[in-house]
């Protein structure tokens, strides 16, 4: 009568079984690779049980071993196909979320201010309080426009306006200029981020997830946006 050892054989199904469930649970072929692995362990157990040796007959320990490893590559690969779909729902309401905001304007981290007929809007963060806070405006050359000294401000992220008139008493042309801001809290340099006012014209959905197309900002994500207009 033909003895059998489970340990080697059914190893190596559990072990297609485990390369089966990798990067496959998605996709038929990953499905199937799965059900065929199964089945030819099923029928290897089922082979050794028959002509095992009555005398000396496989260890349970073993067994039930193998058989918790077939059920855990099978919950495994079940598991990887439930995050499957919900990370594909999540990039789909993510996609609605973005596909609100085309039209609209977003505050998003950028050094750049549009002057109009109604003035100028900006924004910044702080990270934290600070009893003073300087924005600086400057022309595409470089030179100082204006100075806005906004005071003391909380962490956060706070907006300013600019009515276009420079620290001389001139009104600056319409165009774009640019700014820096600076905070302290006594001596103590607080960090700073100047935020850009521009507007959303459409949205791009990619493997890297959705981006909303800010023009001559180029693409942000949904959660680099700071305020939203």
């Amino acid at each position: 009568m033909a003895t059998s050892s489970i340990t080697g054989a059914n190893s190596t199904t559990t072990q297609a079984l485990i390369d089966a469930s990798k990067g496959t649970s998605s996709s038929t072929s990953g499905v199937n690779s799965m059900t065929d692995a199964q089945n030819r362990f099923l029928k290897l157990l089922t082979t050794q049980l028959k002509n095992q040796d009555p005398l000396n007959p496989m260890d349970n320990a073993q067994m039930t071993s193998q058989l918790a490893q077939i059920s855990t590559v099978d919950g495994i690969e079940k598991l990887n196909a439930t995050l499957q779909k919900l990370v594909s729902s999540s990039v789909d309401g993510e996609a609605m979320q973005a596909a609100a905001l085309v039209g609209h304007q977003v505050m998003v981290a950028g050094s750049g201010l549009h002057l109009g007929d109604s003035g100028a809007i900006g924004g910044l963060t702080l990270d934290a309080a600070a009893d003073q806070v300087t924005v600086t405006v400057k022309d595409p050359n470089g030179l100082v426009m204006r100075t806005l000294n906004l005071g003391d401000l909380d962490p956060g992220t706070h907006n300013f306006t600019w009515d276009g008139t420079t620290d001389a008493g001139a009104l600056a042309v319409n165009g774009n200029y640019g700014i820096a801001v600076a905070a302290k809290r006594g001596s103590e340099k607080i960090t700073a981020t100047a935020l850009q006012l521009a507007g959303v014209s459409n949205i791009n959905r990619s493997t890297q997830g959705v981006t909303l197309n800010l023009g001559s900002l180029g693409l942000v994500k949904l959660s680099d946006v700071k305020q939203i207009f």
